[in-house]
């Protein structure tokens, strides 16, 4: 009996083992392969941006920036007017650590001023792909969106040719005489002078000196009769922040035209500081 009954402990021990065993191998079986794959997963993920808050828009700009972009706001007779004018007006946002915004707007007896200054702070959700990927990405998209121009590195050769062909005719034409001279004689201007066309170097185009990767866009709006407006667009990425600066001016005489350089080299500086207090 007693045989029987070590044999009969035995046997459910066995069986307890057994099942034990089995459980492990359904449980366990996918514990154990999915601890290998977890941990790939964790090696693999991809690392944060850099970047977890943003600035306060409105306070992002100091008071001389602003005067420089928006000359009349020390225009502004009142006091508390004036004030208010410095201080913005911030966009709506529902997550002040992931988009914030700010907007200003001046009158001068020149022009209106408008200048807006977007951040956002981009997060990827997918633990394959990075914040500076998917950042890098929504930033391609903008650039696409902008619509810039191909670059046309073959317009010095062909400045370089046309002058050749005009010296050519010079010399065929008088002997011994510059190609300005005879192109002065002749009553017109030498070839490779054209003060219509917009120099390269203020057309709309990459920027290569500001964040990870940058553009400006430059936009001049025809609307009859009216005073022309010039949009000019600055827009970088560093690591995962994108900043989008609009800069607008609108001059108050008819037949005016916003003067391109001078916008631009604004709000490039304005970029430039926005990068440097990012850094």
């Amino acid at each position: 009996m007693q045989r029987k009954a070590y044999v009969t402990g035995v046997a459910a021990l066995l069986a307890a083992l057994l099942a034990g065993c089995t459980g492990g191998s359904d449980d366990g079986g996918s514990t154990d392969d999915s601890n290998p794959g977890e941990a790939g997963t964790v090696t693999a993920t991809a690392q944060p941006g850099k970047y977890t808050t943003l600035p306060e828009a409105c306070s992002a700009v100091g008071e001389s920036t602003l005067e420089s972009l928006l000359p009349g706001v020390k225009e502004i007779a009142d006091e508390q007017q004036r004030a208010t004018a410095y201080e913005g007006e911030a966009t709506l946002t529902y997550d002040t650590d992931r988009k914030v915004g700010c907007r200003w707007k001046v009158q001068s007896a020149d022009a209106t001023d408008h200048l807006f200054v977007d951040f956002e702070r981009v997060v990827s959700y997918d633990n394959a792909v990075s914040d500076d990927n998917q950042a890098e990405e929504l930033f391609a998209r903008k650039v696409t969106a902008a619509d810039l121009p191909e670059p046309t590195p073959s317009d010095t050769a062909s400045e370089t040719a046309s002058s050749g062909a005009s010296a050519s005719a010079s010399a065929s034409g008088s002997a011994g005489a510059s190609p300005t001279a005879s192109a002065t004689a002749s009553g017109s201007a030498p070839a490779t002078s054209s003060p219509s066309a917009t120099p390269t170097d203020l057309q709309p185009r990459l920027l290569d000196d500001l964040g990870d990767e940058a553009f400006v866009d430059d936009a001049l709006s025809s609307s009859g009769s009216t005073a022309k407006q010039r949009t000019v667009t600055v827009a970088f990425r560093t690591s995962n922040v994108i900043v989008t600066i609009e800069y607008e001016e609108q001059p108050t005489t008819v037949g005016t035209v916003p003067d391109s350089e001078e916008m631009q080299d604004k709000a490039r500086k304005l970029a430039s500081r926005l990068a440097d207090s990012l850094a």
